[in-house]
């Protein structure tokens, strides 16, 4: 593999060439007369398709797409940045922020294509394995597109518009025409090229490390699609695949407390992420800066002391983790307080209690540092417990949970039963919900979490969604805003391309 400086500074002419280039046609920093006729050329070429994950049109813009719309956070004070509409879902066909996650994800797709379509099933096991990397870059590039601009599958077992399936091997004048694929359509195709890409890559022990593709992330992505398809069994096979591949293992203790602050390859719970190395500290303009204020230690500030710190644990979030004070998740909770008094935004009526949140802060001591997971252990397990509830085995899914809820140091009467649960009301899957909702919290998950599940998203706490004084704001799974409208600039370019109602 080449350097990470390679990478570097394949990112930058990548960023510097895509401003005049239209959205299926991407560079890959290689000349093209040139390119793809050796394993070091593609070698190369792979590299700077992962450095398009860098982009803050695809990293940052993604975050705010995926993860504002939830109960977990609450914006404390009013933005001149079209983030705010995410968080409030006063969605617009101009916003800033899907425009450019559509752009970017699909430049990443046709630089990824561009390697699939030269290396032949039977080349050598590294070409093998870089056209397997390249397959779960383009699958993980659909599969967050028709999540962002699609309804979710259940709704209509997938039969409402997705997004154009950019295939390997078609022409400029068809790119520039695709029409929308139906969610179904899109999910099958993710599901061929993660099949494909799994059977391509090395694993196991040959396994690369965690900021590329393996054959454990193709497994592990698998898991997540099923279980949004609803294919249940087939997502326990797949969680239980990782599981069981002896690679990963859940972090304990000062390890997980600090999971987020330490170098991401050594991280044995993390199965892929977008590595951002020292050099690549975006400071204001880093995805923690939104959340955190603070000095390298991990002290909370004052807003503008490091970062912007306008978006903040919901006081939702923190009554539900408070219901068992010794919670390992309160790590990731840097509440601002001054002489031991919690302080509010006071830029919002009613004012916003300030509770940072500083998984995307500190790694390796630099403040706005971080390497975003986009895939982990925890996760498998929470998978496996959706799937085993919904095929009515309770037990199974309250073990996976209780599994999750020891390692935050949880014990006693707040570990689950049968019969705990049924004396609360709940059912197996309300737990799993819960405990998703409290373990991957802020990582873009829990909008998809409840809206696929035919529930809504509940706010009933401070933030700037607070309309004539009511805190109350409530989004139901079949309202249009659960989904982003497609960018009109791209319909303006595009006749075949149908906007979201």
């Amino acid at each position: 593999m080449k350097s990470i400086n390679i990478l570097t500074i394949l990112f930058l002419i990548i960023m510097a060439l895509s401003s005049c280039r239209k959205t299926f046609v991407p560079s890959t920093a290689i000349d093209e007369s040139s390119a793809l006729t050796n394993a070091g050329d593609i070698e190369t070429a792979t590299i700077g398709t992962y450095a398009l994950f860098k982009n803050a049109g695809y990293v940052r813009s993604g975050h705010f797409i995926m993860e504002y719309p939830t109960d977990e956070v609450a914006q404390g004070q009013n933005s001149s940045d079209d983030l705010t509409r995410a968080y409030r879902y006063t969605h617009l066909t101009t916003s800033d922020h899907p425009n450019l996650f559509w752009g970017q994800a699909y430049k990443a797709a046709e630089a990824a294509n561009r390697i699939i379509g030269v290396i032949p099933d039977d080349a050598s096991d590294e070409l093998r394995q870089l056209k397997g990397e390249n397959l779960f870059i383009r699958a993980m590039m659909h599969f967050n597109l028709v999540r962002i601009f699609g309804r979710p599958y259940p709704q209509g077992n997938g039969s409402n518009t997705g997004v154009p399936i950019l295939k390997d091997g078609l022409s400029d004048t068809v790119k520039a025409t695709l029409a929308r694929s139906s969610v179904k359509d899109v999910y099958d195709f993710v599901i061929a090229d993660l099949l494909k890409a799994a059977d391509l890559m090395r694993g196991g022990t040959q396994g690369k490390a965690n900021p590329f593709a393996s054959k454990e992330v193709a497994y592990a992505l698998l898991s997540r699609v099923y279980l949004y398809k609803e294919e249940n069994a087939k997502a326990i096979e797949y969680a239980d695949k990782v599981i069981n591949s002896g690679r990963y293992s859940l972090l304990t203790g000062s390890e997980y407390t600090n999971y987020f602050r330490n170098v991401p390859e050594g991280n044995k719970e993390t199965i892929f992420c977008i590595r951002h190395t020292k050099t690549e500290d975006r400071g204001f303009s880093a995805i923690g800066s939104m959340y955190f204020s603070g000095d390298a230690s991990g002290v909370a500030q004052s807003q503008a002391y490091s970062g912007w710190a306008e978006i903040y644990a919901s006081q939702k979030y923190i009554d539900t983790l408070g219901k068992n004070p010794g919670d390992l998740r309160f790590s990731f909770i840097s509440p601002l307080k001054v002489n031991g008094v919690l302080q509010y935004n006071t830029k919002l009526t009613p004012n916003t209690p300030m509770y940072y949140i500083n998984k995307y802060s500190l790694q390796e001591g630099i403040v706005n540092l971080s390497s975003p997971v986009y895939l982990r252990l925890a996760e498998m397990y929470l998978i496996r417990a959706e799937a085993n509830a919904k095929l009515g085995n309770a037990q199974q899914a309250l073990d996976d949970v209780n599994k999750i809820r020891q390692r935050a140091s949880l014990s006693g009467a707040a570990l689950h039963t049968l019969t705990s649960i049924a004396a609360s009301g709940k059912t197996a899957l309300d737990v799993v919900l819960d405990e998703r909702y409290l373990e991957l919290a802020f990582e873009g998950h829990r909008a998809y979490d409840l809206f696929r599940n035919n529930r809504p998203v509940v706010r009933n706490y401070p933030g700037s969604q607070v309309v004539n004084g009511n805190v109350n704001q409530t989004v139901q799974p079949g309202d249009n805003r659960v989904v982003f409208f497609i960018p009109q600039a791209e319909i303006n370019k595009n006749p075949n391309l149908t906007q979201n109602p």
